[in-house]
C-alpha cells in the first residue's frame, strides 16, 4: 500500500513520526520501540508490551512497498486475541486502512462481514478526497487532555471519510462535515476520533496524522496523548457508547459519494 512520507525512514534514521511519538515518550514518561518487521508478532514478543501503535496500510500479513517482512496469519491472531484480553491498541490515520473487510472497498454499506482487525479498531477506510482545512468538534471534553482544544479546532489535513462504525463508539472528536470540498465528504458529521473498549483491552483511534505538520501540531499532540495515557492505563476515562448521541446519521452516506477510482491506462 501507499508508504506515507511521514513514516519513511533514511538508513537507520526513524521515520517523522516515529521520532514525534518517541519524543512524546520520553517527555511523558513512555518508552517507544519502532519497528516495521511483522515477525515480532509472537506470543513472547507481544507480552513485553503494553500498547501497540499502528501507523499502517494495506494487507501486513503481505510483503508491502518497504519490503519489510509481513506479519504472519498467526501473528495477526496472536495480536488480535492480545488486545481483546486487556493489551492497549492506538491507531492513527491510516491505521483503518489496514486489513480490508471483504467485498467491495468503495461501497458505502458495512459488509456482512468485517475484517477482525476492522471490528477491532472501529470503523473501516473507505475514501478520501483533497487535502483541506476542516473542523474538529470536540463530543467528549472530560476525555484525557481534551480538554486543552476548547471546543474544537480547525486544521489542514487529508481527511478519512469512514464506515463500518461499531456501535459502541465513545466519540471523542467528530469530523464537521459542512463546507468541505468533494463529494466524499459530502454526507452528515460522523466520528474521527474514538475510544472503545474491545474485550478487556483498551483500543483510541484519530485519523489525523497524513501531514508531517499535523505530527507537530500542538493540538494533535495533546489528543493523541490522552489517548495514549488511556490506552496505556495511566489514566481513566468515561468511554460509554455516545456515537448514537453525538453523530446519529454517521452511516448516512450517499452512494454515489465513492465512485471507485478510474482505471489506469497503460503506455
Amino acid at each position: 500500500g501507499f508508504e506515507h512520507s511521514s513514516i519513511k525512514r533514511s538508513g537507520d534514521q526513524l521515520g517523522h513520526a516515529e521520532q514525534v511519538l518517541t519524543d512524546l515518550g520520553a517527555e511523558h514518561g513512555f518508552e517507544v520501540t519502532a519497528t516495521k518487521d511483522g515477525r515480532v508478532f509472537t506470543p513472547d514478543n507481544i507480552a513485553r508490551y503494553d500498547v501497540f501503535f499502528f501507523y499502517t496500510t494495506g494487507d501486513l500479513t503481505t510483503e508491502g512497498t518497504d519490503k519489510n517482512p509481513p506479519m504472519t496469519a498467526a501473528g495477526k491472531q496472536a495480536f488480535l486475541d492480545a488486545i481483546r484480553r486487556g493489551k492497549g491498541f492506538v491507531g492513527t490515520h491510516s491505521a483503518t486502512d489496514t486489513f480490508h473487510s471483504p467485498g467491495d472497498r468503495y461501497d458505502p454499506k458495512p459488509p456482512a462481514t468485517l475484517d477482525p482487525y476492522i471490528e477491532m479498531i472501529g470503523a473501516e477506510f473507505i475514501k478520501h478526497g483533497q487535502q483541506q482545512a476542516a473542523r474538529m468538534r470536540v463530543a467528549d471534553p472530560k476525555f484525557p487532555n481534551v480538554s486543552q482544544v476548547g471546543d474544537g479546532f480547525d486544521m489542514l489535513e487529508e481527511w478519512y471519510a469512514l464506515r463500518s462504525f461499531q456501535p459502541n463508539l465513545h466519540v471523542v472528536l467528530v469530523q464537521e462535515t459542512e463546507g468541505m470540498k468533494d463529494k466524499v465528504y459530502q454526507r452528515p458529521p460522523f466520528p474521527a476520533t474514538w475510544a472503545r473498549m474491545h474485550g478487556a483491552g483498551r483500543v483510541f483511534y484519530t485519523s489525523m496524522g497524513h501531514r508531517e505538520d499535523v505530527w507537530t501540531n500542538p493540538a494533535f499532540q495533546s489528543v493523541l496523548l490522552g489517548g495514549m495515557a488511556w490506552a496505556l492505563r495511566n489514566t481513566d476515562a468515561d468511554v460509554t457508547p455516545n456515537i448514537e448521541k453525538v453523530t446519529p446519521k454517521a452511516s448516512d452516506i450517499p452512494a454515489e459519494a465513492f465512485d471507485p477510482p478510474a482505471p489506469k491506462k497503460n503506455g
